[in-house]
């Protein structure tokens, strides 16, 4: 994976950068997007893929390219930020893969948490999986999977067995 700035613009005390970040996969795909940081935060601008992303691919996106994008951005390179582990293998499950946020406990503890999070969003009548990307920070693709080994651990009912 490269990543490049492209362009700054000041404005008052603060800048906005934009970044052109590369992926380049075995089979030949690739992926060029244009990313956007302003006020340390980072959003995608725009994505050329080919072949064509699906929306799992596309949804997957943000977590291949975090850690390598913020360390370029100068972001969230600290110890306990997301993005300063090895984060560039696409093809591996993402920059998010193995990896959870600082203080969010992992194994058991941390799928035992995430169960205790959806429940009681459930029954605030609230969105579930919003309620985990909130109390973990992380993208909803990887608070689904959470949620999914959450599931698998028995912490939450099997999604057949749902109404």
């Amino acid at each position: 994976m490269s990543v490049w700035p492209a362009w700054k613009v000041r404005d008052g005390g603060g800048a906005t950068v934009w970044f052109g970040v590369r992926l380049e996969f075995g089979d030949g795909a690739r992926v060029d997007a244009v990313a956007v940081v302003s006020e340390g935060c980072v959003s995608i601008e725009d994505v050329r893929a080919e072949p064509a992303l699906s929306l799992d691919d596309l949804a997957a996106l943000a977590d291949w390219i975090e850690g390598p994008l913020s360390e370029a951005c100068g972001i969230g390179t600290g110890p306990d930020a997301d993005g300063g582990e090895d984060g560039e293998d696409a093809e591996g499950g993402g920059a998010g893969a193995g990896r959870v946020r600082s203080g969010w406990p992992r194994g058991v503890e941390g799928q035992w948490l995430i169960a205790q999070k959806y429940r009681a969003a459930q029954e605030a009548g609230t969105d579930p999986v919003l309620a985990v990307m909130s109390a973990t920070g992380h993208s909803r693709r990887r608070s689904l999977r959470l949620i999914g080994q959450a599931r698998d651990a028995g912490f939450l009912t099997p999604r057949r067995a749902r109404r």
